[in-house]
């Protein structure tokens, strides 16, 4: 859409929200569309989590949150129930799927497959030479490599299925080749620009490295491992994929296809799918052994910017301080919804957020998942 950002893209901001004291509750609630008031002996945390539903003003929400391994998910939103409950639909989760593929390069460094230093386009177009500052994996994943948000002739391609999806007009040999033949204006490594393009062309270059196709590569060394039978890379027809809607929360939005940028923001999972996925995060001992050092390597800092280095990142999530350590967060819109993830080891807290209307300004949606998170027990 002319004079606004990507339709995919992290939502997230660098500024911290303020956080509120609140104890554990151990229960779930499903609460009714139109109101998320939840039943009265839910707890203090379902009662914050059902504000945060109403306050969203979208036609589906959830909110889901697992605390020391408990669960409290809310649901509700403006439009009626739809056949199945919320929590059990597949929602998109935009740029948050960039920490399933944070993880999936920690994985294949630790599992010796690759080291993060080797250069794309090497592993992109055998043969061909490295030059003196090659762009390597580590520089996609964090968003140093120097690439644009999105390559050149995206937006020209793009702009016929603008308002439904451009992403789908831009495949796999597009991204690669705009890559093949992008210059970078910086020298890799120097600078941070948040890049879509840049993790798209990762996704292409780890499949290419393991010569095993994207969907193949990210199921079979996280999804299965993990058990996450309610995650997927595209819509079908199953009736499980939550619909999305525009800014005014009732324009239908086709499902989002993600093109040749899979790695960048393809995951669509469930709100229990996707606390599986944190949890693992929070204790990687008990998380399936393979994975147990990628999920303890994901959280180590790699890239301090800003003013006093107060942006922390990770090589999956962005990290943030709190008065009992960092928490760490991703969030993504597409079209039609928004997503927001994360998780506090201090509190034993993980967070997942969902809602079916794309992303306005001062959103309140993303204000009342930051805040949730980033309040104390």
């Amino acid at each position: 859409m002319a004079g606004e950002s990507p339709p995919l893209r992290d939502t997230t901001t660098d500024e911290p929200a303020s956080s509120r004291a609140a104890p554990a509750a151990a229960t779930t609630a499903r609460c009714a569309p139109r109101s998320a008031a939840p039943p009265p002996d839910d707890g203090p945390l379902a009662e914050r989590l059902a504000d945060a539903v109403a306050a969203s003003d979208a036609p589906d929400v959830v909110f889901a949150v697992s605390r020391h391994g408990r669960r409290t998910v809310v649901s509700g939103g403006t439009a009626p129930p739809p056949p199945l409950p919320r929590e059990d639909l597949r929602y998109e989760t935009g740029s948050a799927a960039k920490t399933f593929t944070g993880l999936l390069l920690a994985r294949l460094i630790h599992s010796g497959e690759l080291s993060g230093g080797e250069p794309a386009a090497a592993l992109l177009d055998e043969g061909r030479p490295a030059g003196a500052n090659p762009v390597t994996l580590a520089h996609l994943i964090t968003h140093t490599s120097g690439l644009p948000a999105l390559p050149a002739g995206f937006y020209l391609r793009g702009l016929p299925a603008w308002h439904t999806n451009p992403y789908a007009r831009f495949p796999a040999a597009r991204v690669v080749d705009a890559f093949l033949r992008h210059r970078p204006r910086h020298r890799p490594g120097t600078r941070w620009r948040y890049s879509n393009y840049g993790v798209a062309v990762l996704g292409h270059a780890l499949a290419a490295a393991t010569r095993t196709p994207w969907e193949d590569l990210l199921t079979g060394q996280v999804l299965h491992p993990l058990g996450l039978t309610g995650t997927t890379l595209r819509a079908d027809d199953s009736g499980f994929d939550a619909p999305g809607h525009g800014k005014d929360g009732a324009s239908p939005v086709p499902p989002f296809d993600a093109g040749g940028f899979q790695a960048a923001g393809a995951v669509r999972a469930t709100p229990h799918d996707l606390l599986t996925f944190i949890e693992a995060h929070l204790d990687p001992t008990g998380a399936p052994p393979r994975l147990a050092a990628a999920l303890r390597a994901v959280r180590r800092p790699v890239l301090r910017r800003g003013i006093g280095h107060r942006h922390v990142h990770t090589i999956a999530w962005f990290r943030h301080p709190t008065d009992g350590g960092p928490m760490y967060f991703h969030s993504g819109a597409t079209l039609g919804q928004q997503a927001f993830l994360g998780f506090r080891p201090d509190t034993g807290t993980a967070l997942a957020a969902l809602c079916t209307r794309r992303f306005r300004a001062h959103d309140p949606f993303l204000a009342a998942a930051y805040a949730l998170l980033a309040e104390d027990e």
